[in-house]
């Protein structure tokens, strides 16, 4: 009886858990409904956190810590040396002329550097407003000027030492420098396809005209001013720039005057400018009276038939010749004249 128990309980303790995955695996919400046995949770391990040290007291601060990154980022390193991604470029440093052109000589704000096509621009830039005088009057450069730092100073020292003197000989002072042009990217003499100017260098200026303060007007080419004026500014100018240019020079320069520094070999220099005279007063329309002191006028001798001429009216007012003699003057045939005779000497000769 026992054997027979055992043989019937076997097969159920063995299919049990068949039956059982089977119906899990048919059955996709088992574990939902709590239909099969929930499976352990692993075990927690708690790990032990080491917490942080205390703040050394000699630390920089956060403040001191964002200026050494200001610092270096300027540099253009960081601490490990290497480059940082965007360094601000640093400018360079005033020129020799830039330190000496200051507010007591010149209002010339300094300018960035101008490249443009063919050569055009250059360093060291200003924009010449005005010329400070030894007694501290201005000189208005009308208008601003944007030249070469080397072309302002060598022009301020002109204004300043020589032109300067030359209005108060005149009885003024001068108030204001006619700039014609200075800065501009073209060829010489504005010809399509020359060779680059001096002007396209901003290293030259035209001057036109000199205004005094009295309101008097000096036109470097005019003719009706003075001319030891003009040839003061002449000979000033050309002792203290490379190229003076003016009338007689080119018809370009008739109505002002260039200005530049340009180098050449051997420190080579040119100054063509012809100061001319006035032009001639008009000739009046009658002939001035014959002075006293003059000579007598030769008067030619007349020939004789003209003093037969001359007998003819005066027998006339004397008494008129008798009628007959008249009638027979008329019934008279001409004779061949002497003027028909010379004819045919000139035409045969």
């Amino acid at each position: 009886m026992v054997t027979v128990a055992v043989g019937l309980l076997l097969p159920g303790v063995f299919c049990e858990p068949a039956l059982a995955a089977k119906a899990s695996r048919s059955t996709p919400w088992g574990d939902l409904f709590g239909i099969h046995p929930p499976k352990p949770r692993a075990k927690v391990h708690r790990a032990v956190v080491p917490l942080p040290q205390p703040r050394p007291a000699d630390a920089p601060s956060a403040e001191e810590l964002a200026k050494e990154a200001v610092k270096e980022t300027a540099k253009g390193t960081t601490k490990e040396g290497k480059p940082t991604e965007q360094a601000t470029p640093q400018p360079p440093p005033p020129s020799a002329c830039r330190l000496a052109l200051t507010e007591a000589i010149a209002i010339a704000p300094s300018i960035p550097d101008i490249r443009g096509a063919g050569g055009c621009g250059g360093e060291d830039l200003v924009r010449l407003e005005a010329i400070v005088l030894p007694d501290k009057r201005q000189v208005s450069v009308k208008p601003a000027a944007i030249l070469r730092c080397a072309m302002a100073s060598a022009l301020a020292d002109w204004i300043r030492t020589d032109i300067a003197p030359l209005a108060a000989r005149l009885g003024s002072t001068i108030s204001d420098l006619d700039n014609f042009d200075s800065f501009e990217c073209r060829g010489r003499n504005r010809i399509v396809g020359a060779r680059l100017s001096e002007h396209g260098r901003a290293n030259a200026l035209d001057v036109r005209a000199l205004k005094l303060a009295n309101g008097r007007s000096i036109s470097l080419t005019d003719r009706t001013v003075p001319r030891e004026v003009r040839e003061a500014v002449l000979h000033s100018a050309c002792a203290r720039f490379s190229t003076v240019l003016g009338p007689g020079s080119d018809w370009y320069h008739e109505d002002h005057i260039h200005l530049d520094l340009m180098e050449r070999r051997n420190n080579y220099r040119i100054c063509q400018w012809n100061v001319w005279d006035p032009l001639p007063q008009t000739a009046p329309l009658m002939p001035a009276e014959r002075p006293e002191e003059a000579p007598p006028r030769e008067v030619a001798a007349k020939p004789d038939g003209s003093k037969s001429d001359a007998a003819k009216p005066a027998a006339a007012k004397s008494g008129a010749a008798p009628a007959d003699k008249k009638s027979d003057a008329a019934t008279s045939e001409p004779g061949p004249t002497p003027t028909t005779k010379k004819r045919r000497q000139n035409r045969r000769s």
